[in-house]
């Protein structure tokens, strides 16, 4: 695969690793008055751990924060134009500055929101797919870090049943996810050890 980028590309690429850097837990509980999410709970800057000390409605804010940062550049580099191996770049940076946010000293969250939200868009059948996998998952196990594993080991599956629909160099999406599915399963080594232990927390418990 050849890939060529020029001067827009690396702009939008780097920009969309500055977005992905925002912390919307971080700063969600900063503006609604609540601790710093890294020093609460789990210490994990995301929605799960949000939720366990600040509620449902932060929580729900720093979701959703984390899933538009992944969603976002994505559409606009879409909406340029750009060839699907920049969009599938843009992703994957975004991806990485929530894990390694250059605002908090590269120190970040574990990547499922944002993933998603990435997922949105690639493709929004994807996106549908990939948390519909996860909600289902939650229902049933009640353990967001489960829900979470399945649901993007499952995701490059989702990505190559739906080619047709994300357009031309899907190959590029379809690595890129798997990038990011490799990644977040890493970024989890800790959930995975409780789970075989059986002492992962369900959804909503609070650690304090």
């Amino acid at each position: 695969m050849n890939l060529q980028i020029d001067m827009i590309e690396y702009i939008a690429i780097f920009a969309s690793y500055l977005i992905g850097s925002l912390s919307s837990a971080i700063i969600v509980c900063k503006i609604m008055s609540l601790p710093d999410p890294r020093g609460e709970g789990s210490g994990n800057p995301g929605a799960t751990n949000v939720l366990r000390f600040g509620g449902k409605k932060a929580a729900a804010i720093t979701l959703a924060g984390d899933m538009l940062k992944g969603l976002i550049p994505v559409l606009i580099v879409k909406y340029m134009g750009m060839d699907m191996q920049i969009i599938a770049l843009v992703g994957l940076a975004a991806f990485l500055g929530h894990l390694y946010p250059v605002f908090f000293q590269f120190k970040g969250g574990k990547g499922v929101a944002t993933m998603l939200g990435v997922m949105f868009g690639f493709s929004w059948w994807v996106g549908l797919a990939t948390a519909g996998t996860w909600l289902f998952m939650a229902k049933i196990v009640k353990i967001s870090s489960l829900s979470a594993l399945v649901a993007t080991l499952l995701a490059p599956v989702y990505v190559w049943l739906w080619f047709d629909y994300i357009g031309a160099n899907s190959i590029a999406t379809l690595g890129v996810t798997i990038i990011m599915t490799i990644i977040l399963f890493w970024r989890h080594r800790s959930n995975i050890q409780n789970l075989l232990s059986g002492k992962e927390e369900k959804i909503g418990t609070d650690k304090a």
